[in-house]
């Protein structure tokens, strides 16, 4: 099947911009930054796991700066609690009522960094926010600003002091990526180059809250034709059958994962989504989704998406 581009002049000029100011800041991971921002058009949330000191945090706050998103970092620890996410109730004299003091949660774009170093209990702290939106304390529920997007570092579950994410949040993340080292032209510019942070600093957004919202409500309306509905549930079918997994993939995970195909069509100009937009984002929408049953199967959540997509046949 061939690609079919749409106008020039509907291709997206903003978002070829956010990609080149991103392109700046975080060098030679292009694959890696273009799933991060079909992540924010399908209104999903992002999973970055790698070793510390990747850019896992700059992306997050470069992902910000560019899109004009009020930002906020929580560093996750072993000693952080619910209330230092959400917010907490304070007793207010001169009203003799309490007041709610909202937490970092409130903020366009929420880094959640090193989450797995913080408890279950913290860390579930987030699902709610992530799920709908919102926020409840002390019985109130309180709207997150829109856009939301929880961007999420994650250290090796090998690494000492981690606490693994379940599956149910691990299912709040539409996608989960790797940033990976550097190849050794793009090394040696870094290490001679300006440094990243003062470059994160200086950027200016290139587009806006509501310009992206304009883009998101987009997504949903890339034409989907009903033999591509076929393959995606084709994948599906072929994780619930396959003893290689514990459990096949949810619902949830093929109506996330065409959704990720449409960001992802949308930003490549094609008038609807066609099978290699399924395979470009899948590895990463559904390989955190899947456990293997064999210890001796892949275990990289990468190489576990990459697997399924290898083995079925586009219908």
């Amino acid at each position: 099947m061939t690609m079919t581009a749409l106008p020039d002049s509907q291709t997206g000029a903003a978002l070829a911009d956010v990609l080149a100011a991103l392109d700046e800041i975080i060098l030679g991971k292009p694959r890696q930054l273009r799933l991060a921002i079909a992540c924010v058009l399908a209104r999903g949330h992002l999973l970055i796991e790698d070793i510390p000191g990747v850019g896992k945090t700059t992306l997050a706050h470069a992902l910000a700066a560019t899109l004009g998103l009020s930002y906020q970092r929580i560093q996750f620890t072993s000693d952080l609690l619910p209330a230092d996410i959400i917010g907490v109730s304070i007793f207010d004299r001169e009203s003799s009522s309490f007041q709610f003091h909202r937490g970092p949660v409130f903020a366009q774009l929420v880094l959640a960094d090193e989450v797995n170093r913080a408890t279950p209990k913290t860390q579930s702290a987030l699902l709610e926010a992530m799920e709908e939106n919102q926020v409840t304390a002390d019985g109130v529920t309180h709207p997150l600003p829109e856009p939301f997007f929880v961007v999420a570092t994650q250290n090796p579950t090998y690494q000492i002091g981690t606490f693994p994410l379940p599956e149910s949040q691990l299912d709040r993340f539409l996608m989960r990526i790797e940033l990976g080292y550097p190849d050794p032209a793009v090394e040696k510019t870094l290490l001679t180059g300006a440094d990243r942070r003062d470059l994160v600093a200086n950027l200016q957004p290139v587009m806006t809250p509501e310009q992206l919202t304009q883009w998101q409500q987009r997504v949903p309306n890339v034409p989907v034709t009903d033999a591509l509905v076929a393959y995606v549930q084709e994948i599906i079918r072929y994780t619930r059958e396959s003893a290689e997994f514990a459990a096949g993939l949810s619902p949830r995970a093929g109506i996330v994962l065409l959704r990720a195909a449409q960001a992802w069509a949308l930003m490549a100009g094609h008038r609807g989504v066609l099978p290699e937009d399924v395979q470009a984002v899948a590895p990463s929408v559904i390989g955190h989704r899947l456990r293997p049953a064999d210890e001796e199967a892949p275990q990289s959540s990468t190489e576990i998406g990459q697997y399924v997509i290898d083995n079925v046949a586009i219908p």
